[in-house]
Formats: structure tokens, C-alpha cells, sequence
């Protein structure tokens, strides 16, 4: 997977340095603007995956820089301020930013807040394209399709359901009841076997695509979508 790439606007080369140390140190990819026209380029040129903001910046300040990136992208953006004020936190918000961190800050606090805001981005994302990926794997809900290897194959629509439901809750054990009542409805009046052959075609499918997950069985419980690397 990826490193997630945070772009830090700030004048201030020691609050730069001290971020990109700790950023990095939480495994993530790091790129410095220190003024509001850079980062308006940068922002274009990066497209990273969140935004933080300094409010006070020379030549462009953050409101300038944050209504610039929101004309473009939906990108998450953490504004920070010196200010412990409610209207730099109202019209920052209300400019289309997604959290605020007061200097001075708590770096600890800071990527608590990335990976919160980082999380709610992501889940909305996945919930508006109904897609989960993995390493060899892409399930894609929106138009019924399954990927191994960048290449479609053939899924029927309850397997495909199926599969994507169990991947969309990693290492969860269901019963065949659960996954009856989840992906067949609670109007179905198939008997378990019905999960356990889907299951088979599915495996099938799926034979040595990748040894970061598999579809796993519980003897006498049910099945697990279980992960032995990292969701992309």
C-alpha cells in the first residue's frame, strides 16, 4: 500500500521540520510549502492526500489557499491557527476546511487528527464507490464487477455480494446465517449449504492470487475474509 502523502503549508521552517519529523516517523510521505502560492502548485502538482494549513502565510493566506484547493478537489484540509478564536475556527470550517489545530499543538495531537479526519475521507469514499481493494483484488459494488490482476472475471451477483461483503469487514467471522440474512435477505429461505458452495466458486476464483488474504474458514462457526498485509 501506499504511503499516504500529507502536504505542509507553514512559513515557519521549525514547525515544518518538527511535523515532517513526526509525520514521517507515522509512515507517511511529506511535502513542505512555506508560503500560499507555492502551495496552491504544489497542491497541483502532489495531489496529496490531506492538507495541513497554516492560517498566517505570505503572499497567499490559508482562507486563500483553502477556497483555491476547495474550487478543485475535495481533499481534506487541517487549518492551523495561532488563534484560539471561534472565528477563525467558524470561518474555516465554513470555507470547506475539515478540522483545526491551535498552536501552539501537541504533535501527537496532530496525527490523531490526520488519521481521524484521514478515516472519515476514506469511509465516505468507499460507501459513495462501493469498492474495496486489495493486493491482486478489486471488488467494485457500483458495477458489479470483479477484478484479479487488473482483469475482469466473471462473478455472478450473489457471489460477487458475497465476496465484497466479507472483504468490506477484514479479519470478522460470520456465520452462514449472518451471511444468509446479509447478502440473501432475511426472505430467504435457502438452507447455509447455499454459503458454503458460493464460497467454493468463489476460491475458485481466487486460488493463489495473493498470499496477503484469503478467504478463510472457521470450522463450525463460518468464513472470514482474513488479512495478512494491508488493505489498498
Amino acid at each position: 500500500m501506499s504511503k499516504e502523502k500529507i502536504l505542509v503549508v507553514d512559513d515557519d521552517k521549525n514547525i515544518c521540520d518538527l511535523l515532517r519529523m513526526y509525520l514521517e516517523k507515522n509512515e507517511y510521505t511529506v511535502v513542505i510549502a512555506y508560503n500560499g502560492a507555492d502551495a496552491v502548485k504544489i497542491f497541483g502538482a502532489e495531489n496529496p492526500d490531506l492538507v495541513l494549513l497554516d492560517i498566517m502565510l505570505p503572499q497567499l493566506d490559508g482562507w486563500q489557499v483553502c477556497r483555491e484547493i476547495r474550487k478543485i478537489s475535495e481533499t481534506p484540509i487541517i487549518m492551523l491557527t495561532a488563534k484560539d478564536e471561534t472565528f477563525d475556527k467558524v470561518l474555516g470550517l465554513e470555507l470547506g476546511a475539515d478540522d483545526y489545530v491551535t498552536k501552539p499543538f501537541d504533535t501527537k495531537e496532530v496525527i490523531a487528527r490526520i488519521k481521524a479526519v484521514l478515516r472519515r475521507t476514506s469511509a465516505i469514499k468507499t460507501e459513495e464507490t462501493k469498492e474495496v481493494r486489495y493486493d491482486g483484488l478489486t471488488i467494485n459494488l457500483s458495477n458489479y464487477e470483479m477484478r484479479v490482476n487488473g482483469e475482469i472475471i466473471d462473478t455472478p451477483p450473489k457471489e460477487l455480494e458475497l465476496i465484497y461483503h466479507l472483504a468490506s469487514n477484514p479479519d470478522r467471522v460470520f456465520t452462514r446465517d449472518q451471511l444468509l440474512d446479509d447478502v440473501w435477505g432475511f426472505d430467504y429461505y435457502g438452507d447455509s449449504r447455499t454459503v458454503d458452495v458460493h464460497i467454493k466458486r468463489l476460491r475458485d476464483k481466487l486460488k493463489d492470487v495473493s498470499d496477503e488474504w484469503e478467504l478463510r474458514t472457521i470450522w463450525s462457526v463460518g468464513y472470514k475474509f482474513e488479512t495478512h498485509g494491508k488493505k489498498q
